[in-house]
């Protein structure tokens, strides 16, 4: 062998210098990677602390994480379409994503309801362990596939307050009469209590409160309620958020759109939105904290609902659930699911987290 060809051999074994392959074209080159570009709808006033700004940091994350292959745009209710039209716009592929709350959509899917929030029902840690290890992202899946959407969390508002009263309530008889925005299985309740319950978007509730069209409201908790100026319109100030032990926020995504991205990309937006979850779970207990220590300067009056109340709220929730559940087969089978679950979970948190927080 002659000396140059010994001098090549490493240069070949290490890969610095090619043989030709004669079987691959001439002209033949690296395909260049294709980029998407989606768009995101909202339910949330743009910019909302906590529920607005989740749904852009959650687009700014793909955005990083794809390095610019999937782009999103972000449009706050009514901007592209009114807050109560996303899942419709969703489905329909006028937005390939959007991102809400799953009880808005009761009318087209009842089933959204137990991924929303349950009266009295799971925790935040909890609704996640469900979804995320004991069937619950299944069920979730099976109750959007007929309208061509894949639903994940991103976000959770955790544990809400009761919401915001400008008249007492100190008894059953309180309740009769009184118009207050409540949303979801928790409104149906309110409603069985004897009080009338509407539907708003979340930019209707401070001059619906302030004007007197409604008596009460729920909103968030004070993170939210408190950038909403909602202490400026009502004077009680409601506890616990038995409606809402925790809530999910939700990522709607056209399955036909995601079925279009490449394995890669379909792992981002997944973890992008789990990530989103964790960040808004992170952005409400420390915000709220903070938030409340101010309401409470600034004159917020803090009122327990009477146990008479709460033991009837939780009666007629039970019996809410139970009637949403004989709705359909698969309303049992999630009901079923999420009843099991809870009953596993309980005994834990009540030696754990309830312990450490009663002796705190």
């Amino acid at each position: 062998m002659r000396l140059h060809s010994l001098l090549l051999l490493p240069l070949l074994a290490f890969g610095l210098i090619g043989c030709k392959d004669d079987s691959a074209p001439a002209d033949q080159a690296a395909t260049p990677a294709q980029s998407f570009h989606w768009k995101m709808v909202t339910t949330w006033p743009k910019n909302a602390p906590g529920t607005g700004t989740a749904a852009e940091r959650l687009a700014e994350r793909v955005n990083a994480m794809s390095a610019g292959r999937l782009t999103i745009k972000v449009y706050a209710a009514g901007e592209l379409v009114p807050a109560l039209e996303v899942f419709d716009a969703v489905s329909r592929g006028t937005a390939e994503l959007g991102h809400g709350t799953p009880y808005y959509w009761k009318g087209k899917v009842p089933a959204a309801q137990f991924f929303g929030a349950v009266p009295f029902g799971l925790s935040t840690l909890e609704m996640n362990a469900w979804l995320n290890k004991g069937g619950g992202q299944a069920l979730w899946d099976e109750a959007y596939a007929p309208f061509g959407l894949k639903p994940l969390t991103a976000g959770n508002s955790t544990m809400q307050m009761g919401g915001w009263f400008n008249k007492e309530i100190n008894s059953l008889d309180d309740i009769k009469g009184l118009k207050i925005r409540m949303p979801g299985l928790g409104g149906e309740v309110w409603s069985r209590l004897g009080a009338t319950t509407v539907v708003m978007p979340g930019g209707e509730i401070f001059t619906s409160l302030q004007s007197g069209a409604i008596d009460a409201t729920d909103w968030v908790s004070p993170y939210n309620d408190l950038a909403f100026g909602l202490q400026k319109a009502a004077k009680y100030y409601y506890y616990p958020g038995w409606q809402e032990p925790q809530s999910v926020l939700e990522l709607l995504i056209n399955q036909k759109a995601f079925d279009a991205l490449p394995a890669d990309l379909q792992a981002i937006v997944t973890e992008a939105a789990r990530a989103a979850t964790q960040d808004m779970m992170d952005d409400y207990v420390y915000h709220n904290a903070l938030a409340l220590d101010e309401l409470k300067k600034s004159g917020t009056l803090l009122k327990r609902f009477p146990d008479e109340v709460l033991q009837a709220m939780q009666r007629e929730s039970e019996q809410v659930l139970g009637e949403l559940a004989a709705q359909s087969e698969l309303n049992g089978r999630i009901w079923a699911s999420m009843q099991a679950f809870q009953a596993l979970a309980t005994p834990m948190q009540a030696l754990s987290e309830k312990e450490l927080y009663d002796w705190r």
